[in-house]
């Protein structure tokens, strides 16, 4: 009688360990970050077949999960990467400008990212595309927690693939076409703690055809982790909406709108392609899978990448703005999270949620720890995630450009402590990331971005107490700053010598 007892116990016991190993194994996290794509480019969202380019797959993935309609970033590509590897605003690391090549301006070896947050929680790490936090081996994705990189110069853009023919052009750096192409910009590899390896020139031929090459590695990636038996992060920065959009020779044509359109179904294609690898590995109910753009579109900066007449640019949907800015349009675009079983299909949620909140985030769900020695301004996110809270622990957020603190959103309004309007006029008109910054005469401009989501009209009068509120969430951020100091903000436009 016992020993039919303890064989039935073992029975049962051998039974339910599979059921508590599937409990207790960890989620692979996708997280694909479009490059420039606007708040009203996605199906989704408004746009799709409405733009004259449909996004069947990343409108499926939205029918799948969840769709944030207040996801909000910071004004461009390296403030906005910044800020979601560290869950930090990008100026505590001085990166709240877009990074150039020949700046000093760089990640920090002190600086702790997602990378890290996974490496430590034993996952498998990968980065395939663009880093853009800099290039020198302190600041490289492997020298932060990540096992691999393939992708463009870490400390420069999609649009440097344009370099080597724009030098040919205009004849500024005499040199034969060979050796340009030898000394321009470089794909690059990388493992964890190594040095950057050269691969290939970037062309703009390599361009052309770059997110092709990023996804098939990315499912290669999985396929090793997933016979492995390891949960892993894929990080997939890829250039979907970036200039210049130049389509692969699959899509070239394919949209109405050009070549913005191409790359948008393009994108839309290998997100795709992603999703049915996770489900013919059959690890997709265990996968977080995450889908954002890190700012809103390229505007009247690019038009010098149109094409046909077809301005090679995004759509801001009802906001008004452009990469570069503090407005709406610029800070506020598409982000989708899909975790079956964990994330009700078909849902949108309107809580205020950074790109911050993403590291916080994940360090909840992979049980993570964040370090203690630096402020940390993302926010845990998980019960909006679940649905088990409407309007999530997020109700202002920041706004810099270089070393200034231009604008704060506060719940429904957005609070402008600077002017920031285009330089130029006419053909030579210049938004974006060639704005300037006036002061203003002693009070913020005020707009209600509900009533009014184009900020077309100044509120400030009649809802002066605003700036109360908002005043207490630059208090409490400079307050922070006191306890954990700033490196030196990046500027490229003033010098000074020092001894």
């Amino acid at each position: 009688m016992m020993r039919r007892v303890m064989l039935e116990l073992l029975a049962f016991m051998a039974a339910a360990i599979p059921s508590f190993a599937q409990q207790a194994q960890k989620p692979n996290v996708v997280f694909i970050l479009a490059d420039n794509m606007g708040y009203g480019d996605l199906g989704s969202y408004g746009g799709g077949e409405l733009r004259g380019a449909p996004t069947p797959r990343l409108d499926q993935l939205a029918s799948e999960g969840l769709r944030l309609t207040q996801f909000l970033v910071e004004p461009a590509c390296t403030p906005s990467r910044a800020a979601l590897m560290t869950g930090q605003y990008s100026i505590r690391n001085g990166l709240s400008l877009i990074a150039i090549e020949g700046s000093p301006f760089t990640l920090p070896d002190k600086a702790f990212t997602m990378g890290q947050l996974f490496k430590d929680a034993d996952y498998a790490t990968a980065i395939f595309g663009k880093w853009h936090l800099g290039a020198e081996p302190k600041s490289l994705p492997t020298a932060h927690g990540f096992d691999e990189f393939y992708g463009i110069p870490p400390d420069i853009s999609w649009d440097s693939a344009t370099y080597v023919s724009t030098i040919e052009l205009t004849h500024s750096i005499p040199a034969p076409p060979g050796e340009l192409l030898a000394k321009g910009p470089q794909i690059v590899e990388a493992t964890a703690g190594g040095p950057l390896r050269t691969v290939k020139p970037f062309t703009t031929e390599v361009r052309a055809e770059i997110d092709t090459e990023l996804v098939d590695k990315s499912i290669d990636f999985m396929r090793r982790q997933k016979e492995a038996g390891r949960p892993f992060f894929l990080y997939l920065p890829f250039s979907m909406g970036h200039v210049p959009n130049l389509p692969s020779a699959e899509f070239k044509g394919k949209s109405r709108i050009g070549n913005y359109g191409d790359k948008l179904m393009e994108g839309d294609h290998h997100v795709g392609q992603i999703l049915d690898t996770l489900k013919e590995l059959g690890i997709e109910d265990n996968t977080v899978v995450v889908f954002a753009s890190d700012n809103g579109p390229y505007g009247e900066t690019a038009r010098e990448f149109g094409n046909g007449g077809t301005p090679d640019m995004g759509n801001s949907g009802p906001f008004r703005g452009e990469l570069g800015e503090v407005t709406e349009g610029s800070i506020r675009t598409a982000a989708i999270v899909r975790w079956p079983g964990k994330i009700k299909p078909d849902t949108t949620s309107y809580a205020m949620f950074s790109i911050m909140d993403f590291l916080p985030t994940f360090a909840h769900i992979v049980g993570g720890n964040l370090p203690t020695d630096q402020a940390i301004d993302g926010i845990d996110q998980y019960d909006v995630l679940v649905g088990e809270s409407e309007m999530g622990h997020r109700d202002s957020l920041l706004s810099f450009i270089g070393g200034d603190l231009v604008a704060a959103r506060w719940k429904q309004w957005r609070i402008y402590f600077t002017d920031v309007h285009p330089t130029g006029s006419g053909t030579q008109r210049q938004p974006g990331i060639f704005s300037t910054s006036a002061p203003l005469a002693g009070y913020p401009l005020v707009y209600n971005v509900e009533m009014d989501p184009h900020e077309d009209l100044v509120v400030g009068g009649l809802f002066g107490w605003t700036s109360g509120p908002a005043l207490k969430v630059v208090e409490e951020y400079l307050a922070s700053v006191k306890k954990f100091p700033n490196p030196p903000a990046p500027n490229i436009t003033e010098f000074r010598a020092h001894d």
